[in-house]
């Protein structure tokens, strides 16, 4: 599992081919008349071992099921190879932008026929999270793939640290000021940074900071990130961006260039106190035994509580040979592979609701409470955000961000240039409109 999968914008020139000439295939037969179904994750070896388990126990006398194995760290690369040769495997893991992208250009076959219900079984539209299976339709009722697995986001916190500094730990409903003065006052406590939290300083960073000005009853960044029509930094979005500003400038919050690499082991060991992340670290806090004690929980707020929306999923490409056995095995991994993987390996909660339990139970039986009742929270926030914009031109608005965000945040360009970027994103929406 993955917080965001930056591949969408490098595949779209090789994706421009399939557009043209989609042939050949990926699922086939083999000589005792089988089907092959084709998978391809981007998950670690622990988690494709546990999902190879759980693919043993589908039975159907005519379908075999293949996982083919790629590095999960070079996952772009392959997928970006195998849709220029025209070779995708029939279920291959995607993100949200990817998925839209992709099924725009024509590139993936389309289920919403049955996911409507016809011939479905309880697999349909109305066995997922509302929201992950809004922002996987085309605007017009198109689905290239289902979501799987959905990110929720919070602040990892050092239990240790903040009773060393004499701080409360964070709580639902703790405010962002309360997080820029803990950040402050553990940063004068000894820590080099007393916030890490590189989905504001980053590419993603407009989006993020969205959430204050949400919270605070302000307008959102954007008004969608899959059909934008206009970008907005109001007053209340700007004052968000301020208090970020001064965190960044007395040394409390991490500045955009920060190498998040080793980011997870630094907070396991201690020397980051909080993290902005994703509910995925939990499956390696479990696995690594973090030094110190730790919670996680959710996004700050102003007033009401705001949050960032993310879904995953797997997609199919519009030239599968089979379409009955790849949507029967798509079926069976969203609905009951991640059932018997998730108790072992609790990375994320499923988008398909009867599969979620499986995540909760696993979260209480490790005794992680707050990663619980946060990610409970994320589901349940009343204002969302998304996390990028998933259009086929996000890469000149990514390209703006570039150029403006970070020197902003560093007080190299002034706040007043925050417009200067809403209007240059503005004008890149109206020529693609």
């Amino acid at each position: 599992m993955k917080r965001t999968l930056h591949t969408a914008g490098a595949l779209l020139a090789a994706g421009g081919l399939l557009a043209t000439s989609a042939c050949g295939g990926s699922s086939g037969n083999e000589s005792g008349g089988k089907t092959t179904v084709t998978v391809m994750t981007w998950e670690s070896n622990a988690t494709n071992q546990l999902i190879d388990k759980a693919l043993a126990g589908f039975n159907d006398p005519d379908i075999t099921v293949k996982r083919i194995d790629t590095p999960n760290g070079n996952y772009g690369d392959k997928l970006a190879s195998l849709t220029q040769a025209k070779k995708l495997p029939d279920l291959f893991w995607c993100g949200n932008d990817t998925e839209l992208q992709y099924t725009g250009q024509g590139l993936l076959t389309d289920w919403s026929d049955r996911l409507s219900g016809s011939g479905s079984g309880d697999f349909t539209t109305s066995s997922f999270v509302p929201t992950a299976m809004k922002n996987w339709k085309t605007a017009d009722g198109k689905i290239g793939g289902v979501p799987s697995l959905m990110n929720t986001y919070g602040i990892w916190y050092d239990i240790d640290a903040f009773k060393a500094a004499g701080i409360p730990v964070p709580t639902a409903g703790w405010t962002w000021d309360e997080m820029y003065a803990a950040a402050d006052k553990l940063h004068k406590k000894g820590a080099k940074y007393g916030l890490v939290a590189d989905a504001m300083t980053a590419l993603d960073g407009p989006f993020s900071a969205s959430l204050y000005s949400l919270s605070a009853g302000g307008a959102p960044f954007a008004d969608s990130v899959h059909q934008p029509t206009e970008v907005t930094a109001d007053a209340t979005y700007t004052e968000g961006v301020g208090k970020l500003v001064a965190g960044i400038k007395s040394g409390a919050v991490a500045p955009p260039g920060y190498d998040i690499s080793s980011q997870q082991s630094l907070f396991a060991a201690g020397e980051i106190p909080m993290l902005w992340s994703g509910q995925w670290l939990a499956a390696g806090f479990l696995t690594d035994k973090p030094k110190i004690e730790y919670g996680f929980a959710p996004l700050p707020q102003v007033d009401k509580a705001a949050t960032l929306y993310d879904a995953v999923g797997i997609c199919t490409p519009s030239y599968t040979k089979n379409a009955d056995a790849t949507f029967k095995v798509l079926s069976y991994l969203d609905s009951t592979v991640w059932t018997k993987v998730l108790p072992d390996s609790p990375v994320a909660v499923p988008a398909y609701t009867a599969a979620q339990d499986a995540y909760f139970d696993a979260l209480d039986k490790a005794g992680l409470t707050t990663v619980a009742s946060t990610v409970k929270a994320d589901l349940d926030a009343p204002l969302t955000q998304g996390v990028r914009f998933t259009t086929q031109w996000a890469s000149q608005s990514n390209d703006l961000i570039t150029a403006y965000w970070p020197d902003i945040l560093q007080g190299k360009k002034p706040l007043s240039d925050l417009q200067t970027m809403i209007d240059k994103i503005n004008d890149v929406i109206k020529s693609n409109g």
